[in-house]
């Protein structure tokens, strides 16, 4: 008996962020929490991406578990090319390829000497600064549990990611990715929400949050 195949639908959604919008599917397009690619170099693990970045106005691509959050350079509306994204996204899933080849992704040493030699050679973008999971000591949990839970949920349906760097001397760098890295609303609610949630969960031992692309 044949099993009946679910017609791939695409819809896209308006984030906080202007310059980002996000396009929801209706199916897992990858395995791992979300991956975000800055140019067409860094894209090679994602056929997606890489179609995408042939298009002249496409700034970055970050794709999560159901959605691509596209970033645009100003030199278009998203009316404009709104539908030709949703049906580019659409064939593309409709055709069964690949969103993500996960094994070409980079590990956090190679993206470290990827940034200190050529980045732009880099497939897939990890920032020198993170902290690998190996890595992290009982306080960086206590950080990255809070952020998960309190955090994670509500940025994640904005269509961005907010991702755990390091800690050093009181001081909580992250990564802000998708809709929320370059909005205009980001740094209050860094400063405003993380912050202040951090500080109150952990008192004494936060003394600031800081983005590093923010």
């Amino acid at each position: 008996m044949e099993s009946t195949q679910v017609p791939v639908s695409v819809y896209a959604e308006m984030t906080p962020n202007p310059a980002v919008l996000k396009f929801v599917a209706n199916k897992k397009l990858v395995e791992v929490d979300s991956v975000e690619f800055r140019n067409i170099e860094e894209a090679q693990p994602s056929p997606l991406a890489t179609q995408l970045f042939h298009l002249p106005f496409v700034k970055e691509v970050f794709i999560s578990s159901n959605y691509v959050a596209i970033s645009k350079f100003d030199i278009v509306e998203w009316e404009e090319v709104t539908l030709e994204l949703r049906e580019l996204i659409r064939d593309f899933l409709a055709q069964g390829n690949t969103v993500l080849d996960e094994s070409a992704l980079p590990t956090n040493l190679e993206a470290a000497e990827a940034s200190s030699d050529n980045p732009s050679e880099q497939a897939g973008y990890i920032h020198p600064d993170e902290k690998t999971e190996a890595e992290w000591d009982e306080f960086d949990k206590k950080i990255v549990s809070l952020l998960d839970e309190y955090v994670k949920p509500a940025v994640t349906a904005d269509g961005g990611n907010i991702k755990f760097l390091n800690h050093q001397d009181g001081i909580v760098s992250v990564l802000l990715q998708g809709a929320c890295s370059g909005c205009p609303s980001s740094t209050a609610t860094l400063k405003q929400g993380i912050e202040g949630m951090l500080k109150n969960f952990l008192p004494g031992q936060i003394r600031a949050v800081q983005a590093v692309n923010g």
